[in-house]
C-alpha cells in the first residue's frame, strides 16, 4: 500500500513539473534558445555588426544572471547576405538547434526567403531588421515584428521634407535593386503621384556591383538638386565621394541603414560628408551632446567591458545594443510562460517602451494591429564633426 502511495505521489509530482522541451521548444528551467542570422561576411558585412552588438548584450544579460533564472543561448549564423544561406541556417536553427524563436534576423532578402518556412513551423520572427513595408502587413506576416522604421514611412518623410525645402526642384534616387531600395521609390511615387516621372529621376544598382559611379553621373545629368541614397553603407559612401568628385552640389540624404558615421561617413570622408542628412531613431555615440546622458554613459561602459577596441563611431554596434534591450524586454514580459504564443503576444504588447540610447521623444508601442517597434524618426544633418538634429519627431502622418 505504501509503495503504491509513493508511486502515485511520484506520478503526480511528475505531472506538476513543466515538461519544457515538449511544451515549449528551446526552453528549459535554466535556458532559452534564440536564433539569429546576420551578414557577418559578404557585401553587407558592415551592417552585420548589428549582430555583434546583440551577441555582446546577451552576454551582459547572462552575466547578470539571465532573466527569471534563465540564461539566453543566442545562436547566430552568418548568411553573407545570401537568401539561400539564410534558409539553410534558419532550418538548422529550428530543426537542429531547436530554438524557441527567431530574433533580430537582419536583411530584407534573407527575411523574405525564410518567412514562409517560419510561418509553417509556427516560429515567431521577432524584431527583424528590415524596413520592407510588406513585413508590416500583420495579416500576411502574423508571426513577425519589425525593428526598423518601415522604408515606406522613411521614404515619405524624406519626400515631404524635400517638397518643403526644394518645392520646385527635381530629385534623384539611387536605390538598391531589391525590396529595400524599391520601397523608397514607391514612397516617392505615393506622394508625387502623376508628377513622379517629371519630379524624380531614379537609378538602380545591384548589391554585387563593384561601384555606383556611373549611376551617380547619370543622375547628375538629370538636373536633380537632391539625391536620396537608398541602400547599404558601402554604396552610400561611394555615392558621397562621387558627388564630391564631380562637383555635384546636391542635397544628399541617406537612408537609415546607411546612416552610420563609422560605416558610411568615415569611408566617404567626414569633411566631404558635411551637409548629409539622415533620418534616425538612435543617438550617435561619438556626439558630445550625449556625454552627460545616462543611457549613453551606460552604453560606453558596456563597450569598454564587452566590445573593447571596436569603432564606437559605427552605430551598427549601438543598434545591436538597442536590439538586445528589446529582446530583454520581451522575455521579461513573458514571465514564466515562454510558449511561442506568449512570446509573440508580448512582442506585440510593448507599451511606451523607452530605450536609453534612442533619441528623446521616440517610444516603442506595438499591438496586434501594429507590429513595428519603431514608427518615428528625427532628421539630422552632419556638420563635419557631429550630427545636428533639426526636426521634431516625425512619422508617416507628419506634414
Amino acid at each position: 500500500m505504501f509503495g503504491r502511495y509513493r508511486l502515485a505521489c511520484a506520478i503526480m509530482l511528475a505531472m506538476c513539473v513543466p515538461v519544457f522541451a515538449a511544451d515549449h521548444p528551446g526552453v528549459t528551467a535554466t535556458e532559452i534558445k534564440v536564433g539569429g542570422v546576420f551578414p557577418f561576411s559578404g557585401p553587407a558585412s558592415s551592417i552585420g555588426l548589428v549582430g555583434r552588438g546583440v551577441l555582446a548584450y546577451v552576454q551582459s544579460i547572462n552575466d547578470r544572471g539571465g532573466i527569471n533564472g534563465r540564461k539566453i543561448n543566442y545562436i547566430a549564423y552568418d548568411d553573407a547576405y545570401s537568401p539561400p544561406k539564410a534558409v539553410e541556417h534558419v532550418r538548422k536553427l529550428v530543426e537542429s538547434d531547436e530554438i524557441a524563436f527567431m530574433f533580430g534576423q537582419l536583411g530584407t532578402p534573407g527575411n523574405t526567403a525564410v518567412a514562409k518556412y517560419l510561418m509553417g513551423k509556427g516560429v515567431p520572427a521577432v524584431a527583424i531588421v528590415s524596413g520592407s513595408s510588406k513585413f508590416t502587413n500583420v495579416s500576411d506576416y502574423p508571426l513577425t515584428t519589425t525593428s526598423l522604421v518601415s522604408f515606406d514611412t522613411e521614404g515619405k518623410i524624406y519626400a515631404k521634407y524635400l517638397s518643403k525645402v526644394l518645392p520646385n526642384a527635381k530629385y534623384a534616387i539611387l536605390y538598391q535593386n531589391d525590396d529595400l531600395g524599391k520601397d523608397y521609390v514607391n514612397a516617392f511615387k505615393a506622394l508625387f503621384k502623376n508628377d513622379f516621372d517629371k519630379k524624380v529621376a531614379t537609378a538602380a544598382y545591384e548589391i554585387s556591383d563593384p561601384t555606383i559611379d556611373s549611376q551617380v553621373v547619370n543622375l547628375r545629368s538629370s538636373g536633380a538638386e537632391a539625391l536620396l541614397v537608398a541602400g547599404t553603407p558601402k554604396f552610400a559612401a561611394q555615392a558621397i565621394r562621387k558627388t564630391s568628385e564631380i562637383g555635384w552640389k546636391a542635397t544628399v540624404i541617406l537612408n537609415y541603414p546607411s546612416s552610420s558615421v563609422g560605416a558610411t561617413l568615415k569611408p566617404a570622408g567626414l569633411d566631404i560628408s558635411t551637409g548629409v542628412i539622415v533620418g534616425t531613431m538612435t543617438m550617435d555615440p561619438t556626439d558630445s551632446q550625449w556625454d552627460g546622458n545616462a543611457g549613453m554613459k551606460a552604453f560606453r561602459a558596456f563597450v569598454d567591458k564587452y566590445m573593447p577596441g571596436i569603432d564606437i563611431a559605427d552605430s551598427n554596434y549601438l543598434f545591436g545594443y538597442t536590439q538586445g534591450m528589446i529582446l530583454e524586454q520581451v522575455i521579461k514580459q513573458c514571465g514564466n510562460d515562454l510558449s511561442r504564443e506568449n512570446i509573440l503576444r508580448q512582442a506585440k504588447n510593448l507599451k511606451d517602451v523607452v530605450i536609453p540610447t534612442v533619441l528623446p521623444g521616440i517610444k516603442i508601442n506595438t499591438s496586434e494591429r501594429s507590429n513595428m517597434d519603431f514608427t518615428q524618426m528625427r532628421l539630422q544633418r552632419w556638420t563635419g564633426t557631429h550630427w545636428d538634429q533639426f526636426s521634431e519627431v516625425l512619422d508617416a502622418s507628419s506634414e
